[in-house]
């Protein structure tokens, strides 16, 4: 293990920068008004971050709109300061509604990297309108998973909208943040979004090879004095839910009130505590439905504010897609009698992460979920203990423990689910310029007369420059590993993905900004089967990118599967399924396109054709997008696969269609619909939900839900409607 150590390390190059960049944040003892105005005489002798530098369409000239970037601070607040300069006051703003996403509108966002790691990073922004975004960044801003944008904190914003520019003030406290006391620096950078100009900029020149948000490409902001203790308060956010239904099948109806609630405390200035006692985890906002024609499980992204801090410290270990040994959507979620998911009831969690020093992050996390006897579910506790420890400047090596053991003896309890343990090791590599990364991990599972074939590697070497991008990797999952509180989507496989992809960057006067090729073979064994190969896809792209932002995409699928088991894609009921123990070559083919996000209707459509197993298949995937600004958006996702197979196996058309209309009263008071149908699952549902943002980070929501038969017949399934309440009290 030493030896498989020291070559991995000895793989991550020391790389120098010569881009340096920083400016000083003076401290106060004056009244900062926050009014959007600026016009303190603190403001006029703060330094200014500016000359900004292009990122889209071009990486080598500097913004023709430059932003103006002041900041102060006292012994409780940061106060940001920015003029944005704008050719004029046509500005892109979707929606009133906090946290909104930047592609295709006007903003300013600033990132703090407030451990000077390079790894993860606080970010903030606002646009023209005033309307707040915050969400914290892992995995040094090398993918878009790194962003978590369901964190919440508090802090204050006010924009004024002038002639050609606006100005913006913030006050974000010191408790926003975790840092080290004493520290005179915090690495720095920010991106801004000028639809008018249609450029996207940022303060620290990043080529665009890289995201715009990669932590490899940050200057300094330095402190006039050392940082004191920040006075972190004590967060109490309790919550009351109620709810009434009827289940229209059984002719059961239910009501249920709920009370519970979480407290955050401060430990040092870089730790987070977190405690939870009864929570209400029901989510007001449904989970998107998709539709899957493949074997497998599909994972949905984790909302829950008790998981969300810190999170990359859980789930970032192993392989995201083949072998992830931590998803916390797992806690919570239980099998009843029936092999159906239900929700399983949380008594209590308690949750410590955060930076012991400047090189030393841990994560503990334990959580017992309630027995259930009536659907043989046992009382449980999961646990989770992790520890990252930086190397050189933006690597880490990382250690895991998780344990999931039911805490009672029951008669229902087959021995092999009284636990599941799962140890791992990760090393992340980050070379400081990004142009190389990787990931490497070995993971061993135990559980009860399992002694071997428990294990789960991997490796992942990318060298990402202008032109090349090149990545060598594979997973090894073993035949008998488990990790009952991850994902893992099947196991005895070794499989290897690598990919090339060429760029290519045309002159200024191309419509195109770049476009490039890419082969990615990914191929799959069973190595109990004398590894045999069972499946291989061979993905064959070509993607371009055009000056007004828009997108398209073509690619060719070559695929071979080998089903072990008979398996009808079509999920028809009572329908012959594709034999098993059989072979299955295929070629399919795919288009996509992407318009102007900027405009008021902007759409993708992705149609698709080809082969698929012993049949046909033909698919088609889009999203209508129209707004009415800032008040009004309204959005429809269609997908349709139309799949044709010889007899006597079953043909199927596969409808899921998707309208959201989302109303935004204001900053505070907004009203959200959801309609899905889809005649896979035989249902339409219909989630309207009413917000109102009472006090900072406090919601009343009121939530109606209704489902309905589809097949045959339309009538009502299940209907709710709850009044849920929170309330963030700092003490």
């Amino acid at each position: 293990m030493k030896k498989i150590l020291f070559y991995l390390i000895a793989l991550t190059p020391i790389l120098s920068i010569s881009q340096t960049k920083s400016f000083e944040v003076k401290y106060i003892s004056e009244t900062i008004t926050l009014d959007g105005l600026l016009n303190e005489p603190a403001w006029e002798k703060a330094d200014t971050a500016t000359d900004f530098w292009n990122y889209f369409p071009t990486d080598s000239t500097q913004a023709k709109q430059q932003p103006e970037i002041k900041m102060l601070f006292d012994d409780t607040n940061l106060y940001v300061g920015i003029k944005v300069n704008s050719p004029g006051n046509d500005y892109v703003i979707p929606s009133l509604r906090r946290d909104f996403r930047a592609g295709g509108s006007d903003n300013i966002t600033l990132l703090f990297d407030t451990f000077n790691d390079g790894t993860n990073a606080f970010i903030f922004g606002t646009n023209p309108e005033g309307v707040k975004r915050e969400m914290l960044l892992s995995g040094g801003g090398a993918e878009l998973r790194g962003f978590t944008m369901a964190w919440d904190t508090k802090w204050k914003s006010k924009t004024v909208i002038h002639d050609n520019y606006y100005t913006v003030e913030w006050i974000i406290p010191f408790s926003a943040f975790k840092y080290r006391e004493g520290e005179t620096k915090w690495r720095f950078n920010s991106y801004h979004f000028d639809t008018q100009q249609n450029e996207n900029n940022t303060w620290m020149n990043i080529p665009q090879n890289q995201f715009i948000f990669n932590l490899a490409y940050m200057g300094d902001m330095i402190f006039e004095k050392p940082l004191g203790k920040s006075k972190s308060p004590i967060s109490i956010i309790p919550y009351v839910n109620g709810l009434v239904g009827k289940n229209y099948e059984d002719g059961d109806e239910t009501s249920d009130f709920k009370y519970g609630g979480d407290a955050k405390f401060t430990v040092g200035n870089s730790m987070n505590l977190d405690l939870t006692v009864n929570p209400d985890f029901s989510q007001v906002e449904v989970d998107q439905q998709v539709t899957n024609l493949t074997r497998f499980e599909i994972s949905l992204p984790e909302r829950r504010q008790f998981f969300i801090e810190n999170s990359d410290l859980f789930a970032d270990f192993g392989n995201d897609r083949d072998s992830n040994p931590f998803f916390s959507r797992r806690i919570g979620i239980a099998t009843d009698t029936d092999d159906n998911n239900i929700e399983n009831d949380i008594i209590a969690g308690v949750r410590l992460s955060g930076k012991l020093n400047n090189n030393l992050r841990i994560g503990i996390l334990n959580m017992q979920t309630a027995e259930d006897k009536a659907n043989e579910i046992a009382t449980t506790n999961n646990a989770v203990l992790t520890a990252q420890y930086k190397l050189f400047s933006r690597s880490n090596l990382s250690f895991m423990f998780i344990n999931k053991q039911a805490t009672k003896d029951y008669d229902f309890l087959a021995n092999e689910d009284r636990y599941n343990r799962v140890f791992g090791l990760d090393y992340r590599l980050a070379s400081e310029d990004n142009t190389w990364v990787g990931k490497y991990f070995i993971h061993k599972s135990f559980s009860p007369d399992v002694s071997k074939k428990d294990l789960s590697a991997g490796a992942s070497t990318e060298f990402n420059n202008r032109n090349y991008n090149l990545r060598l990797s594979g997973v090894y999952v073993g035949e008998n590993y488990r990790s009952d509180l991850g994902f893992i989507r099947r196991t005895d496989i070794f499989k290897i993905n690598p990919r090339i992809s060429r760029s290519f960057w045309p002159k200024s006067t191309s419509k195109l900004v770049k476009h490039s090729i890419s082969v990615t073979p990914v191929f799959i064994w069973k190595p109990e089967l004398d590894f045999e190969n069972s499946d291989y896809t061979i993905i064959s792209r070509w993607q371009g990118q055009f000056k007004n932002s828009s997108e398209f995409e073509l690619e060719m699928f070559n695929r071979f599967i080998h089903l072990y088991d008979e398996f009808d894609p079509t999920g028809t009921d009572d329908a012959i399924a594709l034999p098993g123990d059989a072979d299955y070559y295929y070629t399919s083919y795919s288009a996509s396109y992407r318009s102007d996000q900027r405009k008021t209707f902007s759409y993708r459509v992705s149609p698709s054709f080809g082969n698929f197993f012993n049949g046909k298949k033909f698919s088609f995937r889009a999203q209508f997008n129209y707004r009415i600004q800032p008040h009004f958006s309204t959005s429809v996702q269609i997908n349709y696969d139309d799949i044709n197979l010889p007899g006597p196996y079953p043909d199927a058309k596969i409808l899921l269609i998707g309208p959201r209309i989302d109303i935004t009263f204001n900053k505070n008071l907004f009203w959200a619909t959801f309609i899905q149908y889809s005649n896979q699952r035989d249902n339409f549902s219909v989630n309207t939900r009413l917000q109102w943002r009472f006090a900072p980070l406090s919601d009343l929501f009121v939530v109606y839900n209704d489902n309905y038969f589809t097949d045959n017949r339309f009538a009502p399934r299940v209907r709710s409607i709850n009044l849920k309440l929170t309330y963030w009290l700092n003490i």
